[in-house]
């Protein structure tokens, strides 16, 4: 009876009520269970009274449970739950592994593990001589009682163990496995697969699949195969317990429409240590029940078994968080319940986590532990709350005003994945750093850790272009990621695009943003070192360092042909790309305040004719070295390019402010001043007044 599968926060495990108490030292009845598991996390989604085959009476609740808490997926795991509520004594089953009398299992069968990413653990013991028939009625009244239907007694103690312990197994008939052999490798394309519910279904390579020597017998995790089911004529059994990966599980379920009751515990994992201590309860029964010969040994390939993890708690913080005064001893008693093994020092409770509890595995996991056995509906609700003040982070207000800043400038943020492929990693990652790419092949594209923001920017634009979308700005603030010489190297980066069919324009937009966000974020201090300087760089024609603090932080430029047409851009766009953490830490800026000027100033304007490769900061030198008196500021105005002004030349214009902060200032006591700076201009830069 397959157990239906779905996304839903909590899925109903069908338990027996005397199937429950045959683990508590004292029964309860079914009124009683009810509230010992919903105080505790596991509310009832329904009661039905049984009669079973047998003419016995029974209980059949269905419990909610979460899909973090695989290990209750089980009776036993759900009578540990009840005990720990009530404060009763958990009686576990006794494994009693009879003794190997047969031969040595390797020379029976072999296991050959291909896919050990998508199989972590796989087991297999052989019983042979055993004999097919109906289960005793102890077993059928426990699988009955728990919903299942009774098939014959292997059969039914496979079943019997993954609802007791919450660990899949699966029988094969060891005389159907061509070879005797068991493979663990991925479905080939196209495969035939008939399941043991009689549905027909074709695999994909991306299955995992056990398969024998010929084809494939089972779809790993979720359901056997026809081909080797146990029937009446069988006699020797291959016992698998295995790991299978929960999300290669569930993808295979969803898309071949077959869920069981194993299928839907490996999709929530399963107790690594519970494996073997399975496969060897299913034996013990096995042997029992059926009889046959156990072979010696147990075939085990993958992983070894995993120790105990340890997790800690502060007390304090336990306290805060629940608004409880609970001391160390009361907490340490409490997870004691849970067999949590905790041991106390000063403020710390450190707990030994049992492999069955993959929930466990922070300190805020032990405080809601500690919540849950303790009663939210103990927990008092105060008069008033107590709310601690603080100010903003610095570093969150930071980034709001450089959000703030670029929205003003026209951008638009972008959110984009951190993952590229291996080209447009390539195509901007510095010369000194490595790209990083994920272990393994997870994703066959793009799995490599981005070293830049821009190629994620350019396949922004690229979709904005698709669309008919012109004039865009786009922005992010993101980590990138690089290999320094053996090390991660982690940044914050700004990466700014900017669309610019003239790109002297768009880059003016961008190098004016960039002026702002400085003064915003750092003040005068840094606003004053901020520059940009030219430089040879194979991703732009042309390209500026960004110069801030007396280093370089980034750079800014029109991205060249070659990288357009790989991106397959129509239009030119400017780029740029800095380290955010000095604008972030600059801030909030240290800013100088005076009194506003008592007497007006006087603006001139220049235009002067100047070679094409002359930069501005070239011209703000020759203005500084003329050391004009009374200077106050100097400001870009534009450039004129044209006929006029003839070829390979430009016609830059700039305005210079002159005051005098102690009276009115007169036009004859400028004009030295300005023509002192004309002067320099044309020594340094060859600049010719125009008129």
């Amino acid at each position: 009876m397959p157990a239906a599968v779905g996304l839903l926060p909590s899925d109903p495990m069908k338990t027996s009520l005397a199937w429950l108490n045959s683990y508590l030292d004292q029964p309860i009845t079914a009124d009683q269970a009810e509230p010992l598991l919903t105080d505790v996390g596991f509310p009832f989604d329904g009661l039905d009274e049984l009669t079973l085959s047998t003419g016995a009476a029974d209980t059949l609740m269905d419990v909610e449970v979460t899909s973090n808490r695989s290990d209750c997926l089980s009776h036993l795991g759900l009578a540990r739950e009840a005990s720990a509520s009530g404060g009763f004594k958990l009686v576990p089953p006794t494994i009693d592994l009879p003794a190997s009398t047969g031969k040595p299992v390797v020379e029976l069968t072999s296991v050959e593990l291909a896919e050990p990413k998508f199989c972590p653990v796989y087991t297999a013991r052989v019983i042979t001589g055993v004999k097919i028939g109906p289960s005793p009625k102890w077993l059928t009244e426990r699988v009955e009682g728990a919903g299942l239907r009774s098939v014959n007694n292997v059969v039914d103690i496979t079943n019997f163990v993954l609802l007791e312990l919450g660990q899949p197994l699966h029988a094969f008939d060891l005389a159907k496995l061509d070879g005797q052999k068991i493979i663990v490798r991925r479905a080939n394309r196209g495969e035939k697969f008939t399941a043991i519910d009689d549905t027909k279904h074709e695999l994909t390579e991306k299955m995992l699949v056990i398969a024998d020597a010929s084809r494939a017998v089972a779809v790993a995790g979720v359901m056997g195969g026809q081909d080797s089911e146990v029937t009446e004529s069988t006699t020797d059994i291959l016992l698998e317990s295995a790991i299978f990966e929960p999300l290669s599980v569930r993808s295979t379920s969803r898309a071949l429409k077959l869920a069981s009751d194993s299928s839907f515990r490996f999709e929530r994992g399963v107790d690594p240590l519970g494996v073997d201590r399975a496969s060897q309860r299913a034996a013990q029964l096995i042997v029992e029940l059926a009889g046959g010969t156990l072979a010696e040994g147990v075939i085990r390939v993958g992983e070894d078994e995993p120790a105990p993890s340890q997790v800690s708690m502060r007390v304090s913080r336990c306290q805060s968080l629940l608004g409880i005064d609970l001391d160390a001893d009361q907490i340490s008693a409490s997870l004691n319940k849970l067999q949590l093994s905790p041991q106390v020092e000063g403020d710390t409770v450190t707990c030994t986590i049992p492999t069955f509890r993959l929930d466990l595995k922070r300190e805020v996991d032990l405080i809601e532990e500690v919540g849950r056995l303790f009663g939210y509906d103990n927990v008092q609700i105060k008069p008033k709350l107590e709310l601690e003040v603080r100010p903003k982070q610095v570093e969150i207000s930071a980034r709001q005003e450089l959000g703030r800043v670029l929205a003003a400038h026209g951008y638009h943020e972008t959110i984009t994945p951190s993952l590229l492929t291996e080209d447009e990693a390539d195509s901007f990652c510095p010369t000194f750093l490595k790209p990083m790419a994920l272990a393994g092949d997870v994703r066959r594209k793009d799995k490599v850790l981005r070293p830049s923001l821009l190629p994620s920017l350019l396949n922004c634009r690229k979709h904005n272009q698709d669309r008919g979308n012109e004039g865009v700005r786009l922005y992010e603030i993101a980590g990138i990621w690089g290999d320094w010489d053996g090390k991660t190297c982690e940044v914050t980066s700004l990466g700014m695009l900017t669309d610019a069919h003239d790109p002297h324009e768009g880059f003016r937009i961008a190098r004016g943003a960039m002026e702002e966000l400085t003064e915003t974020l750092g003040g005068e201090a840094a606003s004053s070192t901020l520059a940009f300087e030219p430089v040879e760089d194979p991703h732009y024609a042309p390209a500026a360092k960004v110069m801030l603090l007396g280093e370089e932080r980034g750079r800014i430029g029109v991205l060249n042909e070659a990288l357009k047409n790989q991106y397959g851009l129509q239009s030119s766009v400017v780029l740029t790309e800095v380290d955010c953490t000095p604008f972030l830490q600059n801030f909030p800026p240290k800013r100088t305040v005076g009194d506003l000027p008592r007497f007006p100033g006087i603006e001139r304007d220049l235009s002067i004719v100047v070679d094409e490769d002359t930069t501005w900061r070239q011209v703000e030198d020759c203005i500084t070295q003329a050391d004009p008196q009374m200077l106050e500021d100097t400001s870009f105005l534009t450039i004129f390019r044209g006929k006029q002004i003839g070829k390979g030349k430009k016609s830059l214009s700039l305005r210079m402010r002159f005051r005098n902060p102690e009276a009115t200032l007169r036009h004859d006591e400028v004009d030295p001043q300005v023509n002192a700076v004309v002067e320099k201009l044309k020594q340094g830069v060859g600049a010719e007044l125009r008129g």
